[in-house]
């Protein structure tokens, strides 16, 4: 997502500093910034179509992939945690992120509830002197931390509580999602001053998502009846259409991570159609060629394995490579859902670490490769892979550490405070009557 405050740089200057120092504009005195209207309106769009992704996108997406029983419930989990989201971002998980000092895990707290952000109030972009209004650059960075806690919830779905589903939902933000936007996209964050490639979020969104969700599946425990009862999505049409809206409203995520509507967003953006393309073709090529039809959930879950995939290089790699990357994470995912998780014998219920996590480590290692002009990506002549690439593995590395300590705490906490799972009766009944008192459908 590679973003930049009015005094906290971001990701896609990352780009331009992968084996160097910051670029030589950045060390000259910054020229004063104005808004530009392009700009803004085209992040103003952006934030609206990764609001999309939320709800109804992955709201559909995952409410079609469970049970009938426990369809609202998963609606009403994303699109509640999502708002909670929302709100803790205002009060303290911007200025966590994104504001002034701080350290290489943090920022301080100058900015805690937008403390001194106005409608004058300018966050610079990649162009100097150019900028879009800060609170547009506050709620487009928001979107993200809202998309982010309510995919962790794919793994949990039909057995957690509604208010531990809250409980964790703040926790984790605070001790997980913030520390670790600040490390990738801040000026001052670790990753970020280590040079570490991430555009629109492999690390922070799907890394940190992914292993977020297979941690605290396996704390909760499995389902009834899994794996030896049949537990099949309700409504493959509806996560369908879920698919559709969360890849349209993915071109707000990636190409709006550059900021400005440019030829960096023209990259992002056609990199988004194709390395989606070549994961949802190459996922159900996988599925024929270990004997399976070719289906219209792995047609599904092949776009979405795409979509992770290019996520951190959709600004960091040239079209062919992102084709590649694309490809490969489907079919590395496929292999994940299909061979890795039975095997192992956790109970993630709608593969939010078999595809994000997965597919989110594959994305964010391949981008030190395809980001080399060699292989078609924006990297300088002299880019050097071999650099790149460890960096990358120690951001990969560090983040699958963090999440999974931060999301063990807050799991227990969630636990102590409201006792995690539902009854087995409710659960049984389906959460929709248990935890909300209604159906999604009359008969």
């Amino acid at each position: 997502m590679m973003k930049l405050s009015k005094l906290a740089g971001a990701g896609a200057a990352i780009a331009l500093t992968a084996l160097s120092a910051a670029p030589a504009w950045a060390q000259a005195p910054a020229p004063a910034l104005v808004v530009n209207k392009g700009d803004t309106a085209w992040m103003l769009v952006s934030t609206v179509l990764v609001t999309m992704m939320i709800v109804p996108g992955l709201a559909l997406f995952y409410g079609g992939l469970t049970r009938a029983k426990n369809m609202l419930s998963t609606m009403t989990q994303i699109g509640a945690v999502a708002c909670l989201a929302m709100l803790i971002w205002v009060m303290y998980g911007y200025t966590m992120a994104f504001g002034d000092g701080g350290n290489d895990i943090i920022s301080g707290f100058g900015k805690a509830f937008l403390a001194g952000i106005t409608p004058d109030s300018i966050a610079a972009t990649f162009t100097p002197g150019v900028g879009i209004p800060e609170y547009v650059f506050v709620c487009f960075q928001m979107t993200f931390a809202a998309i982010t806690i309510a995919l962790v919830l794919g793994s949990v779905v039909e057995r957690m509580k509604f208010s531990a589903v809250m409980v964790f939902g703040a926790v984790w933000l605070t001790i997980v999602y913030f520390p670790i936007a600040h490390m990738v996209w801040a000026s001052g964050g670790l990753f970020f001053k280590m040079g570490a490639l991430d555009f629109a979020g492999g690390t922070v969104v799907h890394i940190n998502a992914g292993v977020s969700a297979l941690v605290a599946s396996m704390i909760l425990g499995k389902r009834l009846g899994y794996p030896t009862e049949r537990i099949v999505p309700h409504s493959l049409t509806l996560t369908g259409v879920g698919t559709g809206l969360l890849w349209v409203g993915w071109f707000g995520f990636n190409a709006g991570s550059a900021l400005e509507a440019n030829g960096s967003a023209a990259l992002a953006m056609i990199n988004t159609f194709v390395a989606t393309a070549a994961g949802g073709l190459f996922w159900m090529l996988a599925e024929r060629l270990n004997g399976h039809k070719g289906s219209a959930l792995g047609f599904c879950s092949g776009i979405i394995a795409g979509l992770v995939a290019v996520t951190p290089a959709a600004g960091n790699s040239g079209p062919f490579g992102a084709i590649v990357l694309g490809a490969i994470a489907s079919i590395v995912c496929f292999y994940a859902v299909s061979f890795l998780k039975p095997k192992l014998g956790y109970d993630d219920a709608l593969d939010a670490f078999g595809v994000h996590g997965v597919g989110g480590i594959v994305g964010a290692i391949g981008t030190a490769i395809v980001y080399a002009p060699s292989l078609g990506g924006p990297g300088k002549p002299d880019y050097a892979i071999g650099h790149q690439l460890t960096t990358q593995v120690i951001a990969v590395v560090t983040t699958i550490i963090w999440a999974t300590i931060g999301t063990v705490i807050a799991t227990f906490i969630a636990k102590a405070l409201t006792g995690l799972r539902v009854s087995p009766d409710v659960e049984r009944e389906g959460l929709d009557l248990g935890e909300h008192g209604e159906r999604a459908y009359n008969s």
